[in-house]
């Protein structure tokens, strides 16, 4: 298991090539933004998804008539991926598919992610390359946790999501059992175009928009400190913290695509969200987090 540094004068973070997660987030003066974990709460800070956004309806799927099995936000959680690039403020991560891979992924790829520091962002990079001649499927997205309160000296309630002037997202509506249960409805902003936290808002687990506009700002009114978090080519975002409990953090997770339906095992050349990606062809994404 590695874990990687890189580092820039303005930011230090932590990368596990396991999963290809972060697990520190810290500005120049040594202050931590990324949630450390718990297993009272939520024992992860970060998971990087791929190829599949959340749940599967009993954990399968199919394609071209025959069935898989997948775990929750896909084939990455507890896997090695290998050192591509490495230089002191960036760090590139592969995985090519394997016989492993294609028992729950039966498609030839090539998987890179990139973390790469520029003044005071983070820049999470993705380059997909479909080696096979025909259509492949797959969703991306990240899910980082933040630690909130950022300054441990206030309460969660002090903090706020900011959207950007004009936005007015629609809330993607689930069941019970987090699946997909097909309603779409605008999600209220306050006048200053804002979610104010409180615990409450995840007792029915994540928040995930459309039409959120192409960023969002962690920040409190009372606290200098902010993260912003910028997803210009996601279609989606979710936030999320450990539902009913009073967990001291938010995940914001850009999301290129959505779970599965509620009772339907997904036919991956059928689910509507799913990015396809021609053969021979390459998929470049980008996602960051500015501290400030």
């Amino acid at each position: 298991m590695g874990r990687e540094w890189i580092e820039n004068d303005c930011l230090k973070v932590g990368i596990n090539t396991v999963g290809a997660v972060m697990f520190s987030l810290q500005d120049s003066a040594g202050k931590e933004y990324l949630w450390q974990g718990d297993e009272a709460v939520w024992k992860n800070q970060d998971v990087e998804i791929f190829p599949y956004i959340a749940r599967l309806t009993e954990g399968k799927y199919t394609f071209r008539g025959k069935t898989y099995s997948m775990g929750r936000h896909g084939i990455l959680v507890g896997r090695e991926l290998q050192v591509a690039d490495q230089k002191k403020d960036r760090l590139t991560l592969r995985l090519r598919s394997d016989d492993d891979t294609r028992r729950s992924y039966p498609f030839e790829f090539v998987y890179e992610i990139t973390f790469l520091l520029v003044d005071n962002h983070l820049k999470v990079q993705y380059h997909i390359q479909n080696l096979c001649d025909t259509p492949m499927y797959f969703a991306v997205g990240g899910h980082p946790g933040f630690q909130v309160p950022i300054d441990k000296m206030l309460d969660f309630t002090d903090y706020y999501l900011q959207f950007e002037d004009g936005v007015v997202p629609k809330q993607v509506g689930f069941t019970p059992q987090c699946f997909l249960d097909g309603t779409l409805r605008e999600y209220p902003l306050d006048s200053k175009n804002r979610i104010a936290l409180h615990h409450g808002l995840f007792d029915d687990d994540a928040i995930v928009l459309l039409d959120a506009g192409s960023s969002v700002e962690l920040g409190s009114d009372r606290d200098h400190h902010k993260i912003r978090v910028v997803f210009p080519d996601m279609k989606y975002v979710g936030f999320w913290h450990m539902p009913r409990l009073e967990a001291p953090y938010v995940c914001i997770e850009p999301w290129s695509s959505l779970p599965s339906r509620q009772d339907i095992i997904e036919d991956f050349e059928k689910q509507e969200n799913l990015l396809s990606l021609e053969g021979r062809g390459e998929y470049h994404n980008e996602w960051s987090i500015e501290i400030f």
